[in-house]
Formats: structure tokens, C-alpha cells, sequence
């Protein structure tokens, strides 16, 4: 199988790349759009793997571009980000499925070959806690604007000080 794995983190990108090679397949990597979109037009590839954010670039917005380009190829998401509106909207554009990291190796080839990777639903006791998933949102919200206090509690619609005491109480992990 030739696996088309597009990611901007180098190191996650290269270890995927490495555990699908193990399992038998040829994989082509790219680390950003325009690569990427390059190796769909030029390369015969099955399965495509694509990070739902690639730095500055949405993703899910190349899926319609790639699968021009190989429209018999299966198209995984996969993202640390996944949320039931995202992944609606990436199948809707026409991806086979939708994995959260860490996936699994297996997981993801699993999915290429297109065989179901759904799992059990978890146990309640399994679920991160409000608090967990809060202090997770506020710090992809800090991230997402360069570590400043102001502009973070600006976009979350708090103010900065109620930011301030948030990031000070971090919940424990589950």
C-alpha cells in the first residue's frame, strides 16, 4: 500500500512513517500543503493520512484538492483537535475517516484499509473531567495566540485576571 502521510510535526510524521513501513507500506511524507499536494499529483498513492492542522494551514481544506488529485485513495484525518462538528464536516468533504491522536500504527492502517477503527465507548470513569477538558481548551486558546494573557482571555470572552486565576489552578491528570 502506498500511504501519502502529510503532518508538520517532524517527529510524530517520521515515527508513523517508520511503524507503517514495518507493517509493508511505502511511505511518501510530506510536512506541509504545498508538498503534499504535490506528491497527490505526481505519485500513485492509496491511503493518504492528513493532520486536520497543518501549522498555519486548515487542514481539513486540502481534503477536496487531494482527492482530485487521487480520487480512488482512502483519506484519513487525524488529529489531537477532534470535535463531532470537525469530523461531520471532514467527511462531508470526503474523508473515510477520522482518528484522534495518539492513533495507533495499527489504528491508522486499520483505517486505510477500511476496516472500522471505532471502539467501544469509554467507561464514564475514563472521561477527562469538566475542569480537564477546560484547562485543555484555555491552553490551545494561549497557544494559538503566542502565550498572551490578554488577547487568550480576549477570544475565550473572560477577563484577563478570572484567565489568570484559571491558569494558575491546573487540574489534575486523568
Amino acid at each position: 500500500m502506498n500511504v501519502l502521510l502529510i503532518e508538520d510535526d517532524e517527529g510524530f510524521r517520521t515515527t508513523l512513517a517508520l511503524a507503517l513501513k514495518r507493517r509493508g507500506c511505502d511511505v511518501l511524507q510530506a510536512a506541509g500543503q504545498h508538498e503534499a499536494l504535490g506528491l497527490a499529483e505526481s505519485e500513485n498513492i492509496d491511503g493518504m493520512v492528513l493532520d486536520m492542522r497543518l501549522g498555519a494551514v486548515d487542514g481539513m481544506s486540502l481534503i477536496p484538492e487531494l482527492l482530485r488529485h487521487q480520487p480512488k485513495a482512502r483519506l484519513i484525518i487525524l488529529t489531537g483537535y477532534g470535535s463531532i462538528p470537525s469530523a461531520l464536516e471532514a467527511v462531508r468533504l470526503g474523508a473515510h475517516d477520522y482518528l484522534l491522536k495518539p492513533a495507533s500504527a495499527d489504528q491508522v492502517l486499520a483505517a486505510l484499509q477500511g476496516f472500522s477503527t471505532a471502539s467501544p465507548r469509554p467507561a464514564v470513569s475514563d472521561l477527562p473531567s469538566l475542569a480537564r477538558l477546560e484547562w485543555e481548551h484555555i491552553q490551545r486558546v494561549l497557544h494559538e495566540h503566542g502565550g498572551n494573557i490578554s488577547h487568550t482571555a480576549e477570544a475565550l470572552g473572560i477577563d484577563r485576571r478570572t484567565l489568570q486565576r484559571k491558569l494558575a489552578k491546573m487540574p489534575p491528570e486523568e
